[in-house]
């Protein structure tokens, strides 16, 4: 116990420490403190002129859009193209069609194994490059938020800002870790597969590749798509306990930092203290929750008496410690990262409803930019509610917040539940999901569920219980990663777009504070509330049923 503790502390007391210079350092980045780094960066995107709203909008969704095409045709014609030294054959176009909107909604939802399926010009000349550019695009969307709500004239440059993000950001990092964990042992190499003799002299395909650089920015982005199908847990991912540790403070360090950044560029870190606390009260609320539940041992040997001296260990990668894998399980579903370091559809049904839950309110650090982004609604809604119980105009840092504001918010906020409720109902009551169960009764369910809410989360990770490589799979989860994924992101936009619209007043006595306790304890509440009021009966449907059904 003692000793995963101080595995907990390390990996979360270092990723806090070093969110702090990180936050710090972007927030000059996208101030424009580096002037020789933007002249060559406005060189590159053609130009620098301000945006409002709906121009940064549409350049974000008109890039997206390329994007999303020409992975799209180099995925259906990677058979054709160079760097297939495993011959890579092609792929059924509803895969190619959701493995591109995955990628694109920095989601990295996988219908299937890299190593079998993709050749190394699809990874990396598509997916990787992906894997920064959505990423940068969720950090630049909170870059032009926080000018709005800062009181700038503009949002800012979206192919400015993507540059800032992708170069200035996301690549520097993600060369130091691909090099540490290269130097660990992660392979990197454009050789192909090797055959190897195995001691009982038969002959073994062992699949490598450039792992080491695909890994390390899809936990930077909060991407999560693994070079090899059993993601994280594979030992060519994941080689060791300290490369274990780097990923683990790799996929929650860039969310963390954006809270400072947002919290400098807005001149009010008490408040981005504020909501850092909250963000990090929910994770730590998770975490005590999924260990505590997987403390118990897995159903199958709850009769042996050692079996509750050590837990459920089934999934578990034991090498790296048997903590690691919920704790990993929270980390990447606090976060929109979705990769794996246990297997998720081997946790205790309690367990496997607190990745869901990180899912559900999809904000705690969430992904690189869009997890402050998501908060950000729920403290309008915390604002609004709080100036109607005394009878005020509601007010955030200036900004008076009306109907306009509030309607759009709970739009943004609704869409998600609907989305992954929607789509869990279509399925479990259709041939489209009950045919692809390799479990029924509540536990099928979950997997329905988990995978929903993974594809509207942009998380990417799955209870891979059920067969998901089908067209209406295939199709349906595609299309939610896509609406989930730029809905939430323009709207924001929208109504930062309205409140900049309208003359700041200033604040005075009578104004809701937001950057001490009493505004972080509502914000919790309400995310609280909103959470349980919409996903709870789903829940009971699922993990609770399970588990009680098992208690039986």
């Amino acid at each position: 116990m003692f000793a995963a503790l101080l595995t907990i502390t390390l990996i979360l007391g270092s990723t806090a420490l070093l969110s702090w210079p990180l936050g710090r350092y972007m927030a000059a980045l996208f101030s424009g403190r580096f002037a020789a780094a933007d002249r060559l960066f406005i060189r590159a995107a053609g130009s620098g002129r301000e945006q409002d709203w709906k121009q940064y909008s549409l350049a974000l969704l008109a890039f997206n859009t390329v994007m999303f095409v020409f992975v799209f045709a180099l995925l259906a014609l990677q058979h054709a193209l160079p760097l297939n030294p495993d011959g890579q054959g092609p792929a059924s176009l509803d895969l190619v069609f959701n493995t591109a909107a995955s990628f694109t909604t920095n989601t990295n939802l996988q219908h299937y194994s890299g190593e079998s399926t993709w050749s190394y010009l699809a990874q990396l000349g598509g997916l990787m490059w992906l894997q920064f550019v959505s990423a940068a695009t969720g950090i630049a969307a909170l870059a032009a938020l926080a000018r709005g709500i800062a009181g700038k004239a503009g949002m800012g440059n979206f192919f400015l800002d993507l540059l800032r993000a992708a170069i200035g950001v996301l690549l520097p990092l993600a060369i130091v870790l691909a090099c540490f964990i290269a130097l660990r042992g992660v392979p990197m190499t454009f050789d192909g597969a090797a055959n190897v003799t195995t001691l009982e002299g038969a002959v073994q395909t062992i699949a490598r590749g450039p792992a080491a650089a695909f890994v390390a920015i899809k936990q930077l982005g909060t991407n999560g798509g693994g070079f090899f199908g059993p993601n994280s847990t594979h030992p060519f991912e994941n080689a060791d306990f300290w490369v274990n540790c780097a990923q683990m403070i790799a996929l929650i360090l860039v969310p963390m930092a954006c809270v400072w950044m947002f919290g400098r560029m807005i001149g009010r870190m008490r408040h981005a203290g504020v909501v850092f606390g909250v963000m990090a009260a929910l994770l730590l609320l998770k975490l005590t929750a999924a260990i505590g539940f997987e403390a118990a041992p897995t159903q199958a040997f709850a009769d042996l008496p050692v079996a509750h001296d050590v837990g459920n260990l089934e999934g578990k990668e034991l090498r790296l410690g048997a903590t690691t894998g919920p704790l990993w399980a929270v980390l990447t579903t606090s976060t929109s990262n979705g990769s794996v370091g246990a297997m998720h559809d081997s946790l205790n049904p309690l367990t496997g409803l607190v990745p869901m839950a990180g899912m559900w309110l999809n904000e705690t650090f969430g992904g690189v930019g869009v997890g402050m982004i998501n908060m950000l609604l729920y403290i309008l809604v915390a604002v609004f509610i709080a100036g109607m119980m005394v009878g005020r105009t509601p007010e955030y840092l200036g900004h008076r917040v009306e109907g306009r504001e509030m309607r759009l918010a709970v739009l943004a906020l609704i869409s998600h539940p609907v989305l992954i409720l929607g789509g869990t109902a279509l399925f479990a009551a259709t041939a489209w999901g009950q045919e692809t169960l390799n479990n029924v009764g509540a536990h099928g369910f979950s997997e329905i569920l988990y995978e929903f809410s993974s594809a509207a989360a942009n998380n990417g990770s799955g209870f891979e219980g059920l067969g998901d490589n089908t067209v209406p799979w295939n199709i349906a989860t595609g299309l939610v990663m896509l609406v989930g994924r730029f809905l939430p992101i323009i709207i924001p936009l929208a109504i930062v777009g309205s409140l900049m619209a309208k003359r700041r007043s200033a604040e005075s006595a009578g104004t809701l504070s937001v950057e001490g306790g009493t505004f972080g304890v509502m914000l919790l509440i309400t995310v609280l509330i909103f959470g349980a009021l919409t996903f709870f009966p789903a829940a009971a449907l699922g993990p609770i049923a399970e588990h009680v059904t098992l208690m039986r």
